[in-house]
């Protein structure tokens, strides 16, 4: 494994920029999600290291080489893509074996089976080895679609939002499995997602990006806690940062225009006065959707709550968040 390093990297296709002097470093061993909507970059960002694409401008190092004019080949990286990667009319052996036969690595045959058992075990594919591809499942094709990057033991293995194709239970249990499978080879992993789910319970660093540019990098607890913008607030957190005038609550400093809260950041029982819209029992939470002088608002209560529709419910900003009028957080002492 290896750190990777990108250094004021742009890139346009046409009129469209993709990225613009973004520079980041991927930690080695790191699990790094890129987060953001369609259109950020991040997909470009992937096919930039991985070498199928080529930098208008800057630099990409991995393992502290620069990778300018070599191939996907001769980069030793791995890409996971959203869409199952297999040849449908080979065993899942087969698949699994495919790239160690690759001329570059010449891998020996017993190499080749030592690794595809580890791999099988690892991903809990050892009694599907003999099945064919067209006979696997939704979540066991890409079970092997994984297994067949991890086989190779690149570099650094890039992800393309290889779970959005999966039922909720199914991408679920991935996660939980992927962070242990990085975590069990220390791997180094680049994983794009548009998931705020995903980068919260599996990234060691996040990275934020917005029409090209890369607008805060951190920890996931930190772009939590402590966004540069209401745009990077409003990339984690379920359900959503509440964004408010910062004149509905006294106390706002000077310059704040918006007045950020995370759900669990509203006291109830005391403060201004807000009207019960909705109450959304879930089980292990209870959602109370509030409207307070003309804004809605969103915020957790007990479980078995008497509050109902209609009800009026006193309630006080907490660990709140300011903004100035570019949506930039204002620092608070």
């Amino acid at each position: 494994m290896a750190e990777v390093s990108l250094h004021d990297i742009s890139k346009s296709f046409g009129a469209q920029v993709a990225l613009k002097n973004v520079s980041i470093t991927i930690p080695d061993g790191a699990f790094v999600v890129l987060l953001g909507p369609t259109g950020a970059g991040k997909t470009t960002t992937l096919r930039l290291i991985s070498g199928l694409e080529t930098p208008d401008s800057g630099q990409i190092r991995i393992g502290g080489q620069d990778v300018a004019g070599l191939t996907p080949a001769q980069r030793n990286v791995a890409m996971v893509f959203q869409q199952y990667s297999l040849y449908p009319h080979l065993t899942v052996r087969e698949n699994l074996a495919f790239p160690l036969k690759s001329p570059l690595l010449r891998t020996p045959p017993d190499e080749i089976a030592r690794k595809i058992g580890e791999v099988a075990e690892i991903l809990q594919i050892s009694d599907k080895l003999d099945n064919r591809a067209t006979e696997l499942s939704g979540g066991e094709m890409q079970r092997v679609s994984i297994g067949r990057a991890l086989v190779r033991n690149p570099q650094i293995h890039l992800m393309d939002e290889p779970l959005s194709s999966l039922d909720a239970k199914l991408r679920s249990d991935l996660r939980i499995e992927l962070k242990r499978i990085q975590a069990s080879l220390g791997a180094t992993l680049l994983y794009v997602t548009h998931d705020q789910t995903e980068a919260m319970t599996m990234a060691t660093h996040v990275g934020v990006l917005d029409r090209g540019r890369l607008v805060q990098f951190g920890t996931p607890r930190e772009i939590y806690e402590a966004p540069v913008s209401i745009y990077a607030a409003s990339r984690l957190g379920s359900p959503r940062i509440n964004i408010l005038p910062a004149s509905l609550f006294p106390g706002a400093p000077a310059g704040a225009a918006s007045i950020g809260l995370r759900p669990e950041h509203i006291h109830l029982g005391e403060g201004q006065p807000a009207r019960v819209v909705r109450v959304e029992h879930l089980g292990d939470q209870t959602r109370l959707h509030l409207r307070m002088a003309g804004s809605d608002l969103v915020t957790l209560t007990e479980t078995h709550t008497a509050l109902g529709k209609g009800d009026t419910i006193a309630i006080a900003p907490r660990n709140p968040l300011y903004f100035n009028a570019d949506g930039n957080r204002l620092k608070q002492e």
